[in-house]
């Protein structure tokens, strides 16, 4: 599009994405990657939470967790989830939605092998959503993990990636009296080109 300028110019949304998170790692203080993920349980009900997006693809936007969370049981069950990534400082977000496949194989043991030693050993003490009698029993259960996996603990199988392939992309930057810009990206199926539309603000 003609007016497609500036911040939102490009063919590519993977690559318009990874600009703005290269924007945003100079402007925001704590945690540029933090994403709002949204999923649905098994009655519809909507759950979201803040997690950290660990990779932009070439087709898809990755993150990590624990598979027995109450977002991988949500996620494994629809197949289908939602996130937007809003910086305040930029005054910019962006909004995805998409099918979800599992990401574990070697590109979460070598994500698993980057994290300190500390989150290796969390992630294998932690029943990731599951009640917890206290603070004490979950720092007992780390000591009990670090004597028994040393300092190179494995990658559990319990714990590993997620790639969000979307179908929707929207780029969202804000304009002078609330005239903000918006792009909407959809792909109808993998093989065929983005469409690309301007939506009022």
């Amino acid at each position: 599009m003609s007016d497609r300028t500036g911040i939102f110019a490009g063919d590519n949304p993977f690559e318009i994405a990874r600009n703005w998170l290269v924007d945003a790692e100079k402007a925001e203080v704590n945690d540029p990657n933090a994403i709002a993920l949204s999923t649905v349980d098994a009655d519809g009900m909507p759950n979201a939470r803040m997690v950290l997006l660990k990779d932009i693809e070439d087709d898809a936007f990755v993150f990590y967790t624990n598979y027995g969370s109450a977002k991988a049981r949500e996620i494994d069950s629809a197949g289908k989830a939602a996130f937007v990534m809003h910086w305040k400082s930029l005054r910019r977000q962006i909004r995805v939605r998409g099918t979800v496949i599992r990401e574990d194989g070697a590109a979460a043991d070598a994500y698993f092998e980057s994290r300190s030693l500390k989150s290796r050993l969390g992630a294998w003490a932690s029943k990731q959503s599951q009640p917890l009698g206290s603070r004490t029993e979950l720092m007992a259960k780390v000591a009990k993990i670090t004597a028994a996996h040393g300092p190179k603990p494995e990658r559990p199988p319990f714990w590993g990636g997620y790639r969000l392939c979307p179908t929707e992309i929207e780029f969202w930057a804000d304009g002078a009296f609330r005239l903000h810009d918006r792009f909407r990206w959809v792909k109808q199926s993998p093989e065929k080109p983005w469409e690309i539309t301007r939506l009022n603000p």
